[in-house]
């Protein structure tokens, strides 16, 4: 699956940052559950957080190869970059496809510099896998619409300043979800409790509470009841950036262990010479360019014009369930090293947890192709 010059060149760039920038702050960044903003306005210099803008607002306005590719490798440098990035463009491409010519021109502009930051405000505390139990209520008042819920699991919750949020317009019908812009600085907004996270610390996740939130109209994204379909329509384009996020999260590891292995001796030799970390290195690698393929695949097909949803299920139920391996056979070949915070696969071990739950889990992504393969429905 060869790659155009532009793509290998914005590879190459996104590499180098990884490695010689988002790397040696990754571990402090993770120690201390803070997000480094160096980094996210380095981002926004190299036009990293405008994938999903068009190029009238200043935005790159990716393929979607080359948005997996930038996944990937922010990811190879560190997840809860990566994670944030995505969320960010999440929101973006929210605002790009239902937004109007005002919200575009008021928001993109900005948003492809990094600021503000986005935000995607769909699941609840009793409303994760299944969005269509929300319980979040937007009733109308004259030319406005009164947010009232509770929305759990934001990534940006503190950083974030602008955003899409759910909710029913009739709180006794699912079919009613609509999608809303707002600005977190609004009268109603409160940011709640920040979660303590096994892993991806460094991304700030938390509730939004929205008590009496007042939205103009004019900042109804879709007609009343269209907000599920859209969201699951922009899920599925982050679900190709989890996926790509899951393989460069697995690259890393496995580059982690091959240099271990080579340079950490045993028995007067390198243990790469032993066939037990051979094996483990081999099946690391085909796992790895197997997800890569898989996500590479899907990245194409948000550009296609056909329903990605299978391809991009795939993509992450692989590439999520490899990084779980990968990153767990690297501790394996670390030894007891691997198990403490002097290397990185410690870290990347707890990250790759994520992968394989948030935008869809394993669970729902099996359900997807099943019902995409069988053409049930179901």
């Amino acid at each position: 699956m060869e790659l155009t010059p532009e793509q290998e060149a914005v590879r190459e760039t996104v590499r180098e940052l990884a490695v010689e920038e988002i790397r040696p702050v990754a571990a402090e960044a993770d120690e201390t559950e803070t997000f480094p903003e160096g980094i996210w306005d380095r981002l926004g210099e190299l036009d990293l957080l405008s994938l999903t803008i068009p190029e009238a607002y200043g935005g790159y306005d990716a393929d979607g190869l080359t948005y997996a590719i930038v996944n990937e490798e922010l990811a190879y440098g560190m997840l809860a970059v990566a994670t944030a990035a995505s969320v960010h463009m999440l929101a973006a491409s929210c605002i790009r496809e239902f937004g109007s010519e005002a919200h575009h021109e008021r928001y993109l502009t900005e948003m492809a510099t990094g600021r503000p930051v986005g935000m995607f405000c769909l699941s609840e505390p009793e409303a994760g896998s299944n969005p269509a139990g929300m319980s979040t209520v937007a009733r109308e008042e004259g030319d406005e619409y009164v947010i009232d819920g509770k929305k759990q699991w934001i990534t940006n919750g503190e950083r974030g300043e602008v955003g899409v949020v759910f909710a029913k317009t009739d709180p006794e019908d699912p079919s009613s979800i609509t999608q809303f812009l707002f600005e977190k600085d609004q009268s109603g907004v409160e940011v709640g409790k920040k979660e303590a996270k096994l892993g991806l610390r460094a991304s700030d996740t938390t509730t939004l509470m929205f008590d009496g939130l007042r939205v103009p109209e004019e900042n109804r994204l879709t007609e009343e009841g269209r907000g599920l379909s859209a969201a699951l329509h922009s899920l599925t384009g982050g679900r190709v950036a989890i996926a790509a996020q899951a393989v460069g999260l697995a690259q890393s590891a496995l580059d982690e262990a091959k240099s271990y292995a080579q340079d950490r001796e045993q028995f007067d030799q390198p243990i790469s010479e032993f066939q037990t970390i051979r094996h483990k290195l081999a099946d690391m690698a085909t796992g790895t360019q197997a997800a890569r393929l898989l996500t590479y695949d899907a990245g194409r097909e948000l550009d296609s014009g056909r329903p990605p949803a299978r391809a991009a299920s795939m993509a992450k139920l692989h590439a999520s369930r490899n990084a779980m391996e990968v990153t767990n056979e690297a501790i394996q070949i670390h030894g007891g090293y691997g198990y403490t915070t002097d290397f990185p696969v410690e870290r990347m071990y707890r990250d790759a947890k994520i992968t394989e739950i948030y935008e869809g889990t394993t669970e729902i992504q099996k359900k997807i192709i099943a019902r995409e393969l069988l053409g049930d429905g179901r």
